[in-house]
């Protein structure tokens, strides 16, 4: 870090000179981390670059329609980009999809029949698909409601999922496996394309016809293959996290095997309709854009994460994934044991946003969780979680989970000043560094 850039956090961010130097001696211990994420991204983006060219992406394709949208050329060539970069047979990409969450209910209940049983392989899926399985919540229309039965295989200690068992854990009604690629609001470690790869190998061994779904959220373009790569027929993700770059406003992805993509848009639409309507109005350009920065936007926040691990770590935190870990998702969590410094971390996160940096963060009820979150996210997009933000649901171990970052910089001052504030509040007062 250079000297003017030294001064100036100092002088405008009120930053102590005992922060700056903690930040400077860490960046010089995860260099050869950057390399390797460098060299990931590198690959993404010509592969990217490529589908945009194998597409013949035009300018005529930046226009949107409206009504029904029907023969949307803008439409159509990003459904074949995304399957491309995916390497799936078909993707529907939509900004009627207004959440991951919505994306993968989508692959549900478009593939999935009374007397069906789904299957999840990776212990508890996230929060808020509970009461699209049936898990929680009574009248909502769940999977559960229309006879659709559930259960969960375990993870192993370790987080790994538990492959032996698969095997004997499947029965004949299932007809779907759910793998939930990142760690969600838990502490076991993502899972790599390896991992998912064997997984799907074991579960096909069982039945062929199972229908094998990754929710591929904060896990796009963190490696050089996805989940279609490693076997899945689905992969399904939100574009306000990885692939929309920070420059996608809303909507959702849907990639896979081309019968239970068209399965899933007619959920989206209506039966006989599918994929040939709903209008894109004004939006394809920044989905195009957005796709077209999203390996490089991906990079500087895994290098954020990176950061932040290799700082907490010093500072005397649990971290996952440690900053020299191989990573799958965009998500470093961070524990704090209590619910104190938790709090002060995300509210010093949110200083540091370019987006509403005066506000405080307090934990809330939010719709689709069963604790309360507090969420840090000064971001241009309304829960765009490719922009940096910091959020954790009010429970123990207090833990925090760190995402995003458009720039290398935004993290980095974030962090800062999280570790200020921390600071201030007598919450570092037995950190090594500070102690």
């Amino acid at each position: 870090m250079e000297q003017k850039t030294k001064s100036f956090l100092k002088e405008n961010f009120r930053l102590s000179q005992s922060v700056i130097d903690l930040f400077s001696e860490a960046e010089g211990r995860v260099g050869h981390v950057f390399k390797r994420i460098d060299s990931v991204r590198a690959y993404n983006q010509y592969k990217v670059i490529r589908a945009m060219q194998i597409n013949r992406l035009s300018e005529s394709c930046f226009f949107g329609s409206t009504g029904y949208g029907y023969g949307d050329k803008g439409r159509e060539v990003l459904d074949a980009l995304y399957a491309d970069v995916f390497n799936a047979e078909d993707a529907l990409v939509r900004q009627q999809i207004t959440t991951g969450t919505q994306a993968l209910a989508l692959c549900l209940f478009g593939n999935l029949r009374p007397g069906d049983e789904l299957v999840s392989i990776t212990g508890k899926p996230y929060d808020t698909l509970d009461e699209v399985i049936g898990t929680r919540g009574e009248g909502s229309g769940s999977l559960k409601e229309f006879g659709v039965s559930y259960r969960q295989l375990e993870l192993l200690p370790d987080g790994r999922i538990d492959l032996e068992a698969i095997r004997g854990f499947l029965s004949p009604r299932t007809r779907m496996v759910l793998i939930q690629r990142s760690r969600g609001y838990s502490l076991r470690p993502s899972l790599d394309i390896e991992s998912i790869r064997e997984a799907v190998k074991r579960v096909k061994e069982v039945n062929s016809d199972i229908i094998v779904l990754v929710d591929n959220c904060y896990g796009e373009f963190v490696e050089e293959e996805e989940p279609i790569d490693a076997g899945a027929d689905l992969a399904a993700g939100s574009l306000i996290k990885n692939p929309g770059g920070g420059l996608a406003p809303t909507g959702g992805y849907i990639a896979g095997k081309s019968e239970y993509v068209r399965r899933a848009a007619f959920r989206l639409t209506a039966p006989g309709l599918g994929k040939e309507v709903g209008a894109s109005l004004d939006v394809n350009r920044l989905f195009f854009q957005g796709l077209f920065l999203a390996p490089h936007v991906v990079g500087e926040s895994l290098k954020g994460a990176v950061l932040c691990a290799e700082i907490m770590s010093r500072l005397g935190f649990e971290v996952s994934p440690s900053a020299e870990d191989r990573r799958s998702d965009i998500i470093q969590a961070v524990v704090f044991k209590n619910p104190e410094c938790l709090i002060a971390f995300c509210q010093g996160i949110q200083k540091g946003s370019p987006v509403d940096s005066h506000a405080v963060p307090q934990p809330w009820d939010m719709p689709g969780y069963d604790n309360p979150v507090i969420m840090a996210a000064g971001a241009f997009i309304q829960g765009s979680s490719i922009e940096l933000s910091a959020d954790a649901p009010i429970r123990p171990p207090y833990a925090a989970y760190l995402q995003g970052g458009l720039t290398y910089d935004h993290v980095r001052l974030g962090l800062m000043l999280a570790v200020q504030d921390m600071l201030d509040k007598g919450c570092l007062k037995a950190a090594p560094f500070f102690g």
